[in-house]
């Protein structure tokens, strides 16, 4: 029997342990490998080319969505299903216009994340019943909304607005990216210019509307 190949990306270990636990039990599905950032789960995406990534949206370095907008950009035939604590409208939005096969919620994941990668696997997609009408009825108008979004970020953008919005210098992102110090200043700056923001607080608030970085003090009020 061909295995279904999958990649396990959060950066809780414990919640890796947990899921690895709970998928060896199937005999269809094979974990090859776990991700602990957004960075090395894209990187180890391109390598061991799992057929299903399971992805947390909260994932230091880069974050779940921007990780699945670029897996799916290099690599359109796996397929990731997003993981959240949260089913807020603007984390399904995003999903349905990253294209992401699937969105569960992590109190419920444990009992469906099986089901859920057959499906996925298969072509279909799957959500957790609580959202899975929402993504219905947004899907058309998301994707639309998306394509035309005259201030849409690049990659790289994403990558230093999470950064500087998890609090880092530029000398750190510049660390963290392999690029120099003047080329993250000039990132910045095209950041502030296209979203018309103009301090580092304002470029965090908006990485949390956005949902690039969750809010951290409003998860443990939660």
């Amino acid at each position: 029997m061909k295995r279904i190949t999958v990649l396990l990306a959060d950066d809780h270990q414990i919640v890796r342990e947990g899921f690895r636990s709970l998928l060896e039990h199937e005999r269809d599905i094979e974990v090859v490998g776990e991700a602990e950032t957004g960075r090395q789960a894209v990187q180890l995406t391109r390598t061991l080319r799992p057929e299903v990534v399971v992805m947390d949206i909260a994932m230091p370095l880069l974050n779940g969505l921007e990780a699945t907008r670029q897996i799916r950009k290099d690599l359109p035939d796996t397929k990731v299903i997003i993981l959240s604590a949260h089913d807020d409208d603007a984390y399904v939005e995003q999903v349905t216009v990253l294209g992401a096969a699937g969105f569960m919620l992590k109190q419920t994941s444990s009992h469906n994340l099986a089901t859920a990668i057959r499906e996925v696997q298969k072509g279909n997609t799957f959500f957790s019943p609580t959202i899975s009408r929402r993504v219905q009825v947004r899907r058309q108008k998301s994707i639309d909304r998306g394509e035309k979004g005259g201030n849409r970020l690049s990659s790289r953008e994403v990558e230093v607005l999470q950064l500087i919005a998890e609090g880092k210098p530029n000398k750190q992102v510049a660390a963290e990216l392999g690029v120099s110090f003047k080329t993250v200043d000039k990132h910045r700056q095209h950041l502030m210019s296209k979203l018309d923001i103009h301090d580092i607080a304002g470029l965090t608030r908006y990485a949390i509307t956005a949902g690039i970085i969750e809010n951290k003090v409003q998860l443990t009020i939660d």
